[in-house]
């Protein structure tokens, strides 16, 4: 990116500051003068050598130092007692590639950082202040084990840990824009109420998956026949010959990527245009029915239901479907499993339900394993061991796939327990590390291509939901009144994040690739006017009250923001900013969070 670029980009910026936030605005500008603020987060955490105009705007727009050099000295004392045989056979492996390579990790990430990392991971947000000096008092040798533990089993967040996985389940199966026209067959509050049982009983995942693929029943909560799981298939199988369902069951479960097997042979690996149709004919008992509200074309409901299925040449008792070769020949296909497992070829529901047949089939495919475990992973390091994660097989190789083979076995053994899979990789040597690039480890660089060797934490994005969440969590910025409208405030807001930084796509990103309008969003959205508000019982007038000195409350709004204390340089900045503002404590404060909920760091899971 060209200076000249970065410099219209800030004037940008700061001209719509001037406008929205003129008091923030000014204090932006008269930092924006002081000597040496600019890209200090860069030398550590080495972002891309173009850096995105977000992250460059941050750092510089806001002024606001972002390194983490100067962290907060602490024990890093990781889980030494009842460790998992399963987080020793990570390590053992991923120790062997460290070894093959010759790349040397880098040293134990600090407590600070390592507990705000988990809660985002596991429950979705950052810790409370309080929930983080609790685990720092902790002198224990097995804290981090415990606090996994905790976040995991503890009832106190049984609900945040079932909405958090809800949610990235949710966006998964059925996008973040699914369920949320009128008239979609899809219903999202549907498929979130299955998904926060199922997490909030801790339903195995096997289980999950034979009921997503399997499920009849209505879409939508408080009709007869509900079944929230129902909502995974049901926009899937109507249209297309159900095509979509085809390639979405295979991909998100399976890692076959089959898609464009549907016209012609895939180029390179073994899934052939024949397979695709067989995988189809699946599909083929499952309707999906559209139950209107009287008098419009709103969709009240839908439900997904099997019915006996003639085949294509109009004999139930031989229900075959027909394919076209790209040299127009036609060809058959019967429900054949991947592995090459046949079923009934009969279109009778009382011969035979497909559906039922595909996910009991299912259950029994070493790639039902290998997918879950390599999905989690990239989940909590930021990479898979393939990429893309969802496709697996011999025509794209794992970094890793004698731990990735060792993994999806140990994960069968658990009886599919994905809470013990979560104790796994968050205890895991990877996890502990910082998110450092140096001369020891500089091949171990995902972004420009090479396979990761996890010699370090890579750093990613929050997701827009972890970013409200966090938001919400440390300043408890929710608006009054009922139940029914702070849900409705919460989920205006959560759309306005999703529509400025969701994406359907970008599972190992690691960089903030943001824009001008995104920066806007962040720096004058109502959640971040609402989080620095300075009005009585709000985040910042309850904190000017606490601690015994002004270092002290800057000390606890690092601490809650950016899990570390400040540096001298931004106590510096802090001091000229009081001035500044004539003695006014609170305005020095609410100047310093709305910078640090508007840099890198913050929204930046490392």
């Amino acid at each position: 990116m060209g200076g000249n670029d970065a410099d219209l980009s800030t004037s940008v910026i700061f001209t719509r500051l001037l406008i929205e936030r003129p008091t923030q605005a000014r204090s932006v500008y008269a930092l924006s003068i002081l000597p040496q603020l600019k890209l200090a987060s860069m030398r550590l955490y080495r972002w891309q050598s173009d850096p995105a105009p977000l992250s460059w705007l941050f750092a510089g727009a806001v002024a606001l130092v972002t390194t983490l050099t100067g962290s907060l000295a602490m024990s890093s004392a990781s889980a030494e007692t009842s460790v998992p045989s399963q987080v020793a056979m990570i390590n053992d492996s991923i120790e062997q590639v460290w070894r093959d390579y010759e790349v040397r990790p880098v040293g134990e990430v600090d407590d600070a950082v390592w507990c705000r990392r988990v809660y985002l991971d596991v429950i979705g947000r950052i810790p409370k202040y309080e929930e983080l000096t609790e685990f720092l008092s902790d002198r224990s040798s097995d804290k981090r084990a415990a606090l996994v533990d905790r976040l995991l089993n503890d009832d106190r967040y049984t609900e945040e840990y079932a909405g958090h996985w809800a949610t990235v389940w949710t966006n998964l199966l059925i996008g973040r824009s699914g369920g949320n026209d009128r008239r979609d067959l899809t219903n999202r509050d549907g498929m979130q109420k299955y998904l926060r049982d199922a997490f909030a009983r801790n339903k195995t995942y096997d289980r999950m998956v034979y009921e997503l693929v399997s499920a009849e029943g209505s879409t939508k909560p408080g009709t007869s026949r509900f079944n929230g799981a129902v909502n995974f298939l049901v926009g899937k199988v109507n249209d297309e010959k159900g095509t979509l369902a085809t390639s979405s069951v295979s991909r998100i479960f399976l890692g076959q990527q089959v898609q464009c097997t549907q016209c012609h042979n895939h180029p390179f690996n073994q899934w052939k245009q024949q397979k695709f149709w067989e995988f189809n004919a699946f599909f083929r008992q499952t309707r999906a029915l559209r139950r209107f509200v009287d008098g419009t074309n709103d969709i009240e409901s839908a439900e997904l239901v099997n019915e006996d299925f003639a085949g294509e040449s109009g004999n139930p008792e031989d229900a075959l479907l027909f394919y076209e070769l790209r040299n127009g020949l036609q060809k058959v296909a019967y429900p054949v499993f991947t592995d090459g497992t046949e079923i009934a070829r009969s279109g009778y529901l009382e011969d035979v339900n497909r559906r039922a047949e595909l996910a009991s089939l299912m259950l029994q495919s070493e790639y039902l394993d290998k997918m879950i475990v390599n999905r989690m992973w990239s989940l909590f390091l930021g990479y898979g061991f393939t990429r893309p994660i969802d496709d697996l097989g011999p025509h794209n190789p794992s970094s890793h796939p004698e731990l990735l083979d060792s993994l999806g076995k140990e994960f069968r053994k658990s009886s599919y327990d994905l809470k013990q899979l979560i104790t796994w990789i968050t205890l895991s040597k990877p996890y502990q590390l910082e998110a450092m690039l140096g001369r020891a480890n500089e091949m171990d660089d995902p972004s420009v291509g090479e396979s990761p060797k996890f010699s370090r934490f890579y750093l990613r994005q929050m997701s827009a939901e972890q970013l409200y969440g966090s938001l919400v969590t440390a300043t408890d910025a929710k608006t009054g009144g009922s139940y029914e409208e702070q849900e409705a405030q919460r989920r205006q807001w959560l759309g306005q994040f999703v529509v400025a930084f969701g994406t359907d796509e970008g599972d190992e990103a690691t960089t903030f690739n943001g824009s001008i309008p995104q920066a806007l969003m962040l720096f004058n959205g109502d959640l971040s006017r609402t989080a620095t508000d300075i009005k009585p019982g709000s985040f910042i007038d309850e904190l000017s009250k606490a601690g015994k000195s002004p270092r002290d409350r800057l000390t606890q709004l690092f601490m809650t923001g950016l899990a570390r204390r400040p540096t001298k340089n931004e106590m510096s900045i802090a001091g000229k900013l009081l001035v500044a503002r004539k003695g006014n404590e609170k305005e020095m404060l609410q100047d310093m969070w709305w910078a640090i909920i508007n840099s890198n760091e913050f929204i930046m899971q490392h």
